[in-house]
């Protein structure tokens, strides 16, 4: 790209390549964040700054930052003990010691709590500098006025209702969805200013820029405001005349295309086919339409329409089942996503920081003083005091940039009685010991914690590949393009961003969201990294390593370019107009879901997930990979069970 198109798009600003916070350095590792020494007295043992960094404040590359992963990278490929210090015993003694503090490791310690009793010791290690694990929170303060945006989990959701157990857990920190929904989000908002869904074609893929405003609804029941047909949206969309008028067929027309076959028989073929398989092969649309429905998936999946199955599909609305008379309801042969919508799925809400809110609550619940407040409606403004979150006064300790290289049974796995966990701070090992360990981390690193596993747990655990993805929240001075073209949100089935979005509206306590164009505001874009035609374990795969090798300067300069030929009509200018950029980058992202494609059907004992859950003495594992899908009710439930095999009663 040449350097006069990088000074138009702002690349020369420095507003977003934050390297300074309150005039103190960013570093990583070491115990910047978590605000007390092993010994639970910092100010002795080892040197903090004065200054308050709060990581949610930061910009720029976020998610799986700098500094949490390389470790977890050598130890799998066997060079870190190779160079590694001996480890320091600290001298700590815990009833558990959790390795994550995700929803799931939070949860843990909520739950061994409330068995235990509440003088339970617990240590928490993380390793990233916040705690939440994918439930990120990006903090940003546009015009003076704080402004909040999800980084990772978007929203309280579920495919199937929540458990007694995870519902329980949401009652007691406050969180009643329904009543929350009602009461704090404005759905009329952008409807009321004339902003409509919006779909862009970009030239490298459908051959020129085209911006297409009011996109119809034709979703089961949502007839609602339709005022115009698929045939006048697409009517300047740089499309062949046979891929318009396909798409149109697909979006409107009630014609069965399996006839002469029970509900049950056709559910079954479209188990077995992929929704591009469907709509090429049995549909028979041009081919120029598929560009257009490719990546309907990605945000659901993390794969496109080629490796999700027709069924799945027609669960999820996407078009083309109006006329195939499908009786409602899950069907054999669905994945857990699919076949719980099907259902009727769980009820919803969205935090303004997505469930970064959840994880604050369960903190504010686990130690005194950290997280200032006493009611959910005040905690989305809550400052978190990050130097109560490792103090050695409180039984419940969380320690950030503590990155576990090992965990194993002291003794043989039926008779051990402690854990030993090891873990690294910046370059120093430590040692810790518990009677009891959960491991609420990524599955697929759990091999190289513990070597000692068996084989077949092993291999279990490795095949629960994560599914990467990208957030990314930017900051800009005002919102009155968007109000000029008249959109709310972009589809971009062609383009890096996939989908673009006005932050949701939430009033929620002292929060409250912009109301007038002229206000700055945050956007929400997503990007799902993949390669169509592999299977969808193997794209994962090849996104995670496709993230892995972007720098922050490439997200920033893809950001800058895709918001200026979307908005550039409505006088939007990248160089002025773009205030911030976070980029949530999460390699390893949602927890696997097995797909009907390409996944045998295991029996319920078979499946990886369970075999590779198993607890090993007393060691045992969490997080949503053990439940085998990616929401927040999962991994509550898989803390809640490991908690029950080490506390059985």
């Amino acid at each position: 790209m040449s350097e006069d198109r990088d000074r138009y798009l702002g690349m020369d600003r420095t507003v977003t390549r934050r390297d300074f916070i309150n005039g103190a350095a960013v570093m990583v590792g070491g115990t910047l964040l978590s605000g007390a020494s092993l010994s639970g007295n910092s100010a002795e043992a080892r040197p903090q700054i004065q200054a308050r960094i709060d990581p949610p404040n930061l910009t720029g590359l976020r998610g799986s930052h700098p500094g949490s992963f390389e470790i977890f990278h050598a130890l799998r490929d066997g060079t870190f003990w190779k160079t590694a210090a001996p480890p320091s015993d600290t001298k700590e003694l815990y009833d558990l010691v959790i390795v994550g503090a995700g929803i799931s490791g939070l949860a843990a310690a909520h739950f061994f709590r409330g068995r235990v009793g509440e003088s339970a010791r617990i240590l928490i290690l993380e390793n990233h500098d916040d705690f939440g694990g994918h439930a990120k929170r990006n903090e940003f303060h546009l015009g003076g006025k704080l402004q909040l945006c999800n980084g990772g989990t978007f929203l309280i959701d579920s495919p199937t209702p929540y458990s007694m157990q995870a519902d329980r857990l949401l009652k007691r920190l406050g969180i009643d969805p329904p009543k929350l929904e009602e009461a704090t989000t404005d759905h009329k908002l952008y409807r009321s200013l004339g902003l409509k869904s919006a779909v862009f074609f970009n030239k490298e893929k459908f051959g020129s820029d085209k911006l297409l405003v009011g996109q119809p609804d034709s979703r089961r029941g949502r007839q609602g405001e339709q005022t115009r047909s698929w045939d006048d949206f697409l009517a300047e969309a740089p499309l062949s005349e046979a891929a318009r008028r396909d798409i149109v067929r697909i979006e409107e027309s009630k014609v069965d295309y399996m006839p002469g076959l029970l509900s049950a028989e056709k559910k079954a073929r479209l188990a077995k086919i992929s929704y591009r398989d469907f709509l090429l092969n049995v549909v028979k649309a041009d081919p120029g339409a598929i560009a257009f429905y490719q990546t309907r998936t990605h945000g659901e999946w993390g794969v496109g329409i080629d490796a999700e199955p027709a069924l799945d599909c027609w669960a999820l609305d996407l078009p083309g089942f109006q006329g195939m008379h499908l009786d409602p309801g899950a069907a054999p042969n669905m994945s857990y996503s699919a076949a719980g919508y099907a259902n009727g799925g769980s009820y919803r809400y969205h935090f303004p920081d997505g469930n970064a809110s959840v994880a604050r609550l369960l903190v504010r619940d686990l130690i005194p003083g950290a997280v200032p407040g006493h009611a959910v409606e005040d905690v989305v403004t809550a400052r978190v005091e990050y130097n109560r979150l490792d103090n050695s006064s409180f039984p419940i300790r969380i320690r950030l940039n503590s990155i576990v290289v090992a965990a194993r049974n002291i003794d043989s796995p039926t008779a051990a009685s402690e854990v030993e966990v090891i873990y690294v701070q910046g370059k120093e090992v430590f040692k810790v010991r518990a009677k009891g360990c959960v491991l609420a981390c990524w599955n697929m690193v759990i091999p190289f914690l513990c070597p000692e596993l068996p084989e077949k747990q092993k291999d279990a655990l490795h095949y629960l590949v994560k599914v990467p993805l990208v957030y990314g929240s930017v900051g800009i001075r005002n919102w009155t393009a968007f109000q000029k073209l008249g959109i709310q949100n972009v589809s971009a089935p062609g383009a890096y961003w996939e989908s673009i979005s006005l932050n949701a509206a939430i009033d929620i306590g002292d929060y409250h969201s912009p109301k007038s164009p002229s206000d700055p505001i945050l956007l929400h874009l997503s990007r799902t990294p993949c390669k169509p035609g592999l299977p969808a374990r193997e794209q994962h795969k090849a996104g995670r390593m496709e993230l892995l090798v972007t720098s922050f300067e490439d997200f920033e300069r893809k950001t800058r370019d895709q918001l200026a030929r979307i908005l550039g009509p409505g006088g939007f200018d990248p160089a002025e107009d773009i205030q911030a950029i976070t980029v949530n980058r999460w390699p390893h992202g949602y927890g696997y879901e097995y797909n009907p494609l390409f996944d045998p059907d295991w029996p319920e004992a078979e499946r990886p997930n369970i075999i590779g859950r198993k607890k090993f003495g007393r060691i045992a594992i969490a997080n949503t990979d053990s439940g085998a899908t990616a929401y927040t009710d999962v991994a509550i439930d898989q803390a809640y069970r490991a908690v029950q095999e080490l506390v059985p009663g």
